[in-house]
């Protein structure tokens, strides 16, 4: 679990105190990693408490995150500090989330972060690394794995080392997202919900946090009287517990297939979700009904036919990523989910999409 948190308006103010202590010399930078959205927006980029050699890199969300650019990041910090940084400080969406998590982790372990993917791999401590999320519903920052597209897969670096130390929750910064992308996000944290709920691995702690969440999204996405700081405010929690709730259970179908749409057509995640989870009442009958309901209810188009003129080798490609990702499938269906999802089943599926 994360071992501290701040939740609060205004509460992004109080990062400056929150490091310090935390500083190793002032040799040993605190590395700051910025979606770029905000590079010209003083408003938040202009707030980072820099001191000594402290440095600001700014990265673009436009894409999923990748192994080769966590590898590139981390060069790049090794070669130009003139010790360890004192940590990386994370700011931004669920990209920017998984970015300085991956980079904290290869500061202090050998290779390549591709050669992390997978569960419990990594062999020792992250340094210092802290999450403040600018988006709610991905749950990446209370997450234990860090979704990034190698070179054979997208799967994430799931270990006991990968989550924050600090987070930061200050629904203040999630002011001006655009609807379309606050929608997607929002049902990332909701599917995390109906995935959970729904799950083989499900117990009473994840239920627990998977309930609260889903009565979050309820509220946020079906209520007319909620206004936006409320929503907001509620969002933000939702992402929390979605989270927490996956971190101690699994994610299902949806994240499954969406992973392959991510890797082969480089569809953002929430994007990916929605897609897949329009097509799964087979799965999830009730949860799909709801999702539906709420989509319409906020006239959110959803991109169609982006299969449509796929080759065989790319549907296969789809496939072998989705099938790879076997804990998700257990959780989704059960011990004997190979004799259920077939790869003419998720054929089928994809050729929906």
């Amino acid at each position: 679990m994360v071992s501290r948190v701040v939740f609060g308006r205004g509460s992004f103010s109080q990062l400056e105190d929150i490091i310090a202590p935390k500083r190793l010399s002032v040799s040993a930078p605190f590395i700051f990693l910025v979606d770029a959205v905000f590079e010209k927006k003083a408003t938040l980029s202009g707030r980072i408490p820099l001191a000594y050699d402290d440095k600001v890199i700014f990265i673009s969300a436009d894409e999923e995150p990748k192994t080769s650019q966590v590898d590139a990041l981390v060069e790049e910090i090794i070669l130009t500090c003139k010790q360890r940084p004192s940590g990386i400080i994370g700011i931004g969406g669920g990209t920017i989330m998984d970015m300085a998590k991956a980079v904290a982790i290869m500061i202090t372990n050998e290779g390549e972060s591709k050669d992390y993917q997978g569960w419990d791999l990594v062999k020792n401590p992250a340094i210092y690394h802290v999450g403040i999320p600018t988006i709610s519903g991905t749950g990446a920052e209370v997450s234990r794995t860090t979704i990034l597209t190698g070179p054979v897969r997208k799967l994430g670096i799931n270990s006991d080392y990968t989550p924050f130390d600090q987070v930061i929750l200050d629904p203040e910064l999630t002011k001006g997202v655009p609807k379309d992308q606050w929608f997607y996000t929002g049902m990332d944290c909701y599917v995390h919900c109906i995935e959970s709920l729904n799950g083989t691995y499900l117990n009473a702690f994840s239920q627990s946090y998977g309930e609260k969440a889903l009565e979050l999204c309820k509220e946020i996405f079906l209520d007319d009287t909620l206004d936006e700081k409320e929503s907001a405010d509620k969002l933000m929690m939702a992402s929390w517990h979605g989270g927490m709730s996956i971190a101690y259970s699994q994610v299902g179908v949806a994240h499954a297939m969406s992973y392959g749409l991510g890797y082969l057509l480089g569809v953002k995640h929430g994007v990916g979700n929605c897609i897949v989870f329009e097509h799964l009442e087979e799965y999830y009958p009730e949860g799909v009904a709801m999702y539906k309901k709420m989509r319409a209810k906020h006239n959110i188009t959803i991109p169609q036919g982006i299969c449509t003129n796929l080759t065989d080798e790319q549907f296969n490609i789809m496939i072998d990523v989705a099938l790879s990702l076997e804990p998700l499938w257990e959780n989704a269906i059960g011990k004997n989910w190979q004799k259920v999802m077939t790869r003419e089943k998720l054929r089928a599926l994809y050729s929906k999409m």
